[in-house]
Parts: structure tokens; C-alpha cells; sequence
């Protein structure tokens, strides 16, 4: 599914360096010893969840990532050099898949988890650590251990910060070509939108946000009926869902009231959690809807629907409204963004005064001899 972007890389953890066999050979110390340092450690890979990136197309031109070798041992007690980690930055709700075996080995939901993808190889053994009382000149030395190589698959579920809701023809497509550079398919029929579709909504030079189009949720999603309950899952970590109602079906038996509370419906029978997101209403076509009309039809359908959030008057296909639905949202994100950060640094420098309120005498603390 395209909504699903999807990579596969591999990872190579870097190998130890070799131990070093070596002897002393200064003047004055004819019997100096063995000195053969331990080789370095190869460098290892890790992942990084970071909110600041949405997608993973960076890993689509990148496949392999390779850490540094450590370095081998030399005379004089000389230790090799350890490689640098390697840290890939990936978004979250990154789920990382070993491509062998299948199995799960991170899934990352929080900014700066880390977890090790390969692990680097240990150093070798210089012959200094198999000097005894009867094997005073050993020459042993051990080689490095390769690092690991794994084949990755990383899936991304997460990609919007925004994720419209609606019936067949309610005008997502539309909306999203109006506010993004995204160009899904548009006709006039129903389930037109058969894959999730992407747009990169720019607010300014500096504000952007991702939103994602997915296909319409006909009554019974939640059982299997449709295309759009292949989706629903997706939407878990959105920050915001807009719930798109065609004020003007072309089918005057249709009742946009009635296709709104089912589409509520299905959410509740899918997720609960859902139906808790902010929401917003957003009613489209109002561009088919006689001017002098148009206020008592949304009054009406605000009334029989009981929709207590924020509502939002557009037409998709002529833009009218649209500028400040998206002003809307990004000012929205760019609050959450802040609480959550608040939140953060509140719950560091709580941690920090539980720490800090340790008394050292209390012998609960003590170091036992």
C-alpha cells in the first residue's frame, strides 16, 4: 500500500581490530616482555527516532550503511582505536523489520529512542593478556570479531500530521490538490481515491506540514465493507482528522447528515481513541449551494448533526476557504507542538528534582563494602 512507505537497507557493524603480538625491545630491558596492545572496537549502528523528519525516502537512495573498523593493536601497549557509531535518524513510527527472519526488532514512538540495529565487532587480544608465570613470551594474539550485517525492512505508518475523513466524492481529493502538491485522481464516481495519497501542505517558507488522503469510508468500514478500512489503522497518530461533508451530493436521496453520523460510527467501531483526536468539521461544495442559501443549509446541518468543534465553510475546487483552514492548522500543530514540548521539559526537571532530593547519608543508598 502506498501509504505505507516502505525501504530496505542493510546495515554492517564495523569489525574489531586484531590484537597485537609484539615484545619490548627499549635498551637496558634485554627482557622487557610482551607489550602487544588489544585492537579497537568496530563501530556500531544505531537508530534514532527524530520528529522532525516525515518521511524515509531518504533511505531509498542510501541502502547500505556501514560503520568504521577499529583499529589494530601495536607494540608498547599501544590499544587500537575504536570506529564511531553511526546513527541514522529516522522518523517516528518507524517500525524496523529484520527481512530474514520477520521479526520486529524496534518500533520507534518517542523523539530520541534508541535502538541497535548492528552491533560492532570486540577487538582482539594483544599477546599481553596471555603472559603467566610458565608462558613468560606467549605470542598469542586473537583477530577481531566481524560486526553484524543485517538486511532491514523499515516501515512508516506515520507520515501526516493531518488525515482527512469523509464519504466517496466528498472532495478529499480535491481539497488535497487545492492546499498540497499532491495530484491524486478526481472523477466523479465513487471510491475515485484507491491508494492513500500524500501532499506536503507550505504554509511559508520555514512552515510546512504533511497531509494524507485516504480512500472513502462507506457504512460497514469497520467490518471490511469498502476500501477505506485498509487505512483506518494508519490514522492512529495523526494530530488532527478533518472530517470532509459534501453539503451538495449529486444524488438528492443522499442525506449529508445521515453519511456524516455513520462515517462517526465507523470510527467508534474501528477505534474509540479516534473519535477522541481533535476533529474538525470541514464543509465542502459550497460552491454548488446558491449564495443566499448557503448559511441556513450549514446552519441546519451544524444543528442536526450536534458538531460541538471548530467548523469550516470551503470549496475545494474554486479555493475559497481553503488559505484559512490551512493558516488554521498549522497554527494548531504549532500549539500541540509546544504543550508537548512543555510537557517534556516539566517531566525532566521533575526527574531531576527527585534526583537531586536524594540525601547521600540515607542508608538506603549506601555502597556495601
Amino acid at each position: 500500500m502506498k501509504f505505507i512507505d516502505e525501504a530496505k537497507i542493510e546495515v554492517i557493524g564495523g569489525d574489531g581490530g586484531n590484537g597485537c603480538s609484539s615484545f619490548c625491545r627499549e635498551k637496558f630491558r634485554p627482557f622487557g616482555g610482551p607489550d602487544g596492545g588489544d585492537g579497537g572496537k568496530g563501530g556500531s549502528i544505531w537508530a534514532v527516532a527524530d520528529r522532525n523528519i516525515n518521511t524515509l525516502v531518504d533511505f531509498r537512495f542510501s541502502k547500505v550503511h556501514r560503520a568504521g573498523n577499529g583499529e589494530a593493536g601495536r607494540g608498547a601497549d599501544c590499544y587500537g582505536r575504536g570506529a564511531d557509531d553511526v546513527h541514522l535518524r529516522m522518523p517516528l513510527g518507524t517500525l524496523i523489520i529484520d527481512d530474514v527472519t520477520g521479526e520486529i526488532l524496534a518500533d520507534l514512538s518517542e523523539h530520541g529512542q534508541l535502538e541497535l540495529l548492528a552491533k560492532g565487532g570486540e577487538g582482539g587480544w594483544g599477546n599481553i593478556h596471555f603472559k603467566t608465570s610458565t608462558n613468560r613470551a606467549p605470542r598469542q594474539k586473537t583477530p577481531g570479531k566481524e560486526g553484524e550485517h543485517r538486511t532491514l525492512r523499515l516501515e512508516l505508518k506515520v507520515l501526516a500530521d493531518v488525515g482527512l475523513l469523509g464519504m466517496p466524492n466528498a472532495g478529499k481529493s480535491t481539497f488535497i490538490t487545492a492546499v498540497s502538491n499532491a495530484r491524486p485522481k478526481i472523477a466523479d464516481y465513487p471510491f475515485t481515491t484507491l491508494h492513500p495519497n500524500l501532499g506536503v501542505v507550505r504554509v511559508s517558507h520555514e512552515k510546512s506540514f504533511v497531509i494524507a488522503d485516504i480512500p472513502g469510508l462507506i457504512e460497514g468500514a469497520a467490518e471490511g465493507a469498502g476500501l477505506g478500512h485498509q487505512f483506518l489503522r494508519h490514522l492512529s497518530r495523526t494530530g488532527l482528522l478533518l472530517h470532509i461533508v459534501d453539503l451538495a451530493p449529486f444524488e438528492a436521496s443522499v442525506d449529508p447528515v445521515k453519511e456524516a453520523k455513520a462515517l462517526v460510527n465507523e470510527l467508534k467501531k474501528y477505534d474509540e481513541e479516534l473519535v477522541d483526536k481533535p476533529r474538525w468539521l470541514v464543509l465542502n461544495k459550497l460552491d454548488m449551494i446558491p449564495e443566499e442559501e448557503r448559511a441556513k443549509k450549514v446552519k441546519d446541518f451544524i444543528k442536526k448533526f450536534g458538531f460541538k468543534g471548530p467548523v469550516f465553510e470551503i470549496s475545494a475546487l474554486s479555493h475559497e476557504g481553503t488559505q484559512e483552514l490551512v493558516n488554521a492548522i498549522q497554527k494548531h500543530l504549532e500549539e500541540t507542538r509546544r504543550v508537548e514540548q512543555r510537557a517534556e521539559e516539566t517531566h525532566m526537571t521533575e526527574d531531576a528534582r527527585a534526583i537531586s532530593s536524594i540525601d547521600p547519608d540515607d542508608p538506603r543508598f549506601k555502597i556495601l563494602d
